[in-house]
């Protein structure tokens, strides 16, 4: 059984998952191939998440969950939907299928702007365990479906449903908001969008202008040739020495080569670690999302 959401305490804000959130992109790189990425490049609609007061609970559920089985390209897998009192916002049960059985908690009867945004983080656990994709822990695998649902373009929802003031507060899903944040930047880096403009929250909105930012920041850091000056001078510093302090928030590391000095760095598309030259200006190639990348090593 896996659950998708809810907190009962207040929410957390930061990038406390950030080392498996990029662990989960290079894993959807090398699972699904950067094509096979490419392929979810139309978002969810938010027309498919509306679901209407006025709806059939049942019938507005199902179709709201057919329409994230589309999306997220499981054409021969059926979602039962039902709900009842639970402490999560839903659960699935994992099986061989076509048909799965989600539960979902009662307050989306009346809550039923959010039931979209419950499922895409429960349809995204049937299609990772249809790719036998997943992490060693349970905490781990649940990050690893957020970030699929976002950066295949269905968990925006998960952060538009965040609300939070002096008062009360609603957060669906395992990442922080500021983490959602950052995988829709980086989906929008790979596909030149921005979902932002869908956001009904402002508070979604913030946190996802400061996932934005710690995004571009990955295309700023040495030894990638739009590192800025500070990081730049640091970078020559550590390459004189040779070793690189980890402490400092350097993520590259030197070490020796056939034929010289190399540096091995993270791609700031897919997190795959690569290797170059030490010796200048010149362009890599990422050998798992096929990014170029001007690099002064």
């Amino acid at each position: 059984m896996t659950h998708g959401g809810g907190r009962q305490s207040p929410v957390e804000h930061g990038f406390p998952h950030l080392a498996t959130v990029r662990a989960a992109l290079t894993a959807l790189h090398r699972r699904l191939s950067t094509d096979g990425v490419r392929s979810y490049a139309a978002a969810f609609a938010p027309a498919d998440a509306a679901f209407p007061d006025g709806d059939d609970l049942h019938l507005g559920a199902q179709r709201v969950a057919s329409a994230m089985v589309r999306h997220l390209r499981l054409p021969d897998a059926r979602m039962i939907i039902s709900f009842r009192a639970m402490e999560h916002a839903a659960t699935v049960e994992l099986a061989a299928g076509p048909e799965y059985f989600i539960e979902v908690n009662d307050r989306f009867r009346t809550h039923r702007r959010y039931l979209a945004a419950a499922l895409a983080h429960e349809v995204t656990h049937v299609l990772l365990h249809r790719l036998d994709l997943d992490f060693p822990t349970t905490a781990e695998t649940e990050i690893l479906t957020d970030t699929a649902a976002a950066y295949l373009g269905a968990g925006w929802l998960l952060l538009d449903a965040y609300r939070e003031d002096a008062l009360t507060h609603q957060k669906l899903g395992y990442l922080t908001p500021e983490e959602f944040g950052y995988v829709l930047a980086k989906r929008g880096e790979l596909l030149g969008e921005d979902l932002s403009t869908w956001f009904t929250s402002p508070q979604a909105y913030e946190a996802y202008v400061r996932g934005r930012e710690l995004a571009r920041r990955d295309l700023r850091r040495a030894p990638l040739a739009a590192a800025g000056l500070l990081e730049r001078r640091r970078y020559a510093r550590d390459r004189r020495a040779g070793a690189a302090d980890p402490a400092q928030g350097a993520a590259y590391r030197f070490e020796p080569g056939p034929s010289g000095q190399r540096v091995s760095f993270p791609c700031p598309v897919c997190w795959q670690r690569l290797r170059v030259p030490v010796r200048g200006r010149l362009r890599a190639r990422c050998a798992l999302c096929a990014a170029e990348l001007e690099c002064d090593s």
